[in-house]
């Protein structure tokens, strides 16, 4: 009898495909942060000196960039804003016989500080521009101003006329440009004169001859040396081409002008809006470093920069305003 072995089970092997780690996700170059190789230093508190002299720091950068701002920029444009509004006027006052053509108007009262009386044109240095009577420095930060005590260009006597040499649109910016044998012309309510240059001068350099009494004179005043840094004043002399306009009389002498009217005259009543308004601009320049700890960086100063900018540009104008009137 046989006897049969009974088979060896089947080993089953389960064969189970093998599983890939899914691989992250690509990140974009440009939202890739850079490793943090140093520890971040924690942000300043106001209890702490460097979050104070950050506060400095933002005060002086922002009335520095003021005042670039408005010497490139915000000043030229005043000027040519007054220009306008100046030629304007002066138009219609020619048109109708008003212009002023002595030290009293039409009603014999003192012609008003910044009215305009007369265009001067000085061809080589392409100039054109409204004289205003008046020299304080608000009369002069509007463009040219006649001094109140002197006769209108073109009549028997010597005129002298002021203006800035760089800040408010700089209208005697090019003054040492010119040379003897130039010509100036104004335009008044009496007639166009035309003057011819006959030297440039520094205080201590010799004095023009005296003038007779039946003869016309234009002086033209204003700072002298680097802009905004003056190293004194220059003086362009020129003399009338002609017989003189019709004189009125002078009724106001240079002991009735006041101290702010003179060469390099200043105007002082500017300090305490200045000091107001430096004193909103700490405070917002606070604020914003403050913020950017609560609030986060582009936030607060996508809000805080045009704040920042325009007391910024007014604390340099109110500065501007106290320099000298031919500055």
């Amino acid at each position: 009898m046989m006897t049969i072995a009974p088979e060896a089970p089947e080993t089953v092997v389960i064969e189970t495909a093998a599983t890939t780690p899914t691989p992250p996700p690509t990140v974009p170059f440009w939202l890739r942060r850079p490793p943090n190789r140093r520890p971040k230093r924690p942000r300043p508190t106001p209890r702490q000196a460097r979050w104070w002299i950050g506060v400095v720091w933002l005060v002086l950068s922002v009335v520095l960039l003021g005042f670039v701002a408005h010497v490139t920029l915000f000043g030229i444009l005043q000027h040519a804003r007054n220009e306008a509004a100046g030629y304007d006027e002066l138009r219609v006052s020619l048109a109708k016989a008003e212009t002023p053509l002595g030290q009293l108007d039409l009603n014999k009262k003192l012609v008003a500080d910044g009215t305009p009386i007369a265009l001067i044109t000085i061809p080589k240095l392409g100039l054109s521009e409204v004289i205003r009577q008046g020299t304080t420095p608000d009369v002069t930060r509007l463009g040219i101003g006649h001094r109140r005590d002197t006769p209108l260009p073109g009549q028997a006597g010597l005129s002298m006329l002021f203006g800035r040499q760089s800040a408010y649109g700089g209208p005697f910016g090019g003054l040492a440009a010119l040379v003897p044998g130039d010509t100036i012309t104004v335009t008044t309510g009496q007639q166009t004169h035309t003057f011819t240059v006959f030297g440039l001068r520094r205080p201590g350099d010799p004095l023009p001859e005296s003038l007779s009494a039946s003869k016309g004179r234009l002086e033209l005043v204003t700072a002298d040396g680097p802009p905004l840094i003056s190293s004194g004043v220059l003086y362009v002399d020129a003399d009338l081409k002609g017989t003189p306009s019709e004189t009125p009389r002078s009724v106001l002498t240079s002991r009735a002008l006041d101290p702010d009217e003179l060469v390099m005259g200043t105007d002082n009543s500017g300090w305490l809006p200045l000091l107001f308004t430096f004193q909103w601009l700490a405070v917002a320049s606070a604020l914003t470093l403050w913020l950017v700890q609560k609030w986060g960086r582009w936030q607060t100063w996508i809000v805080a920069a045009p704040v920042l900018l325009v007391l910024g540009a007014t604390t340099a104008d109110l500065a501007m305003a106290l320099l000298p009137n031919l500055i």
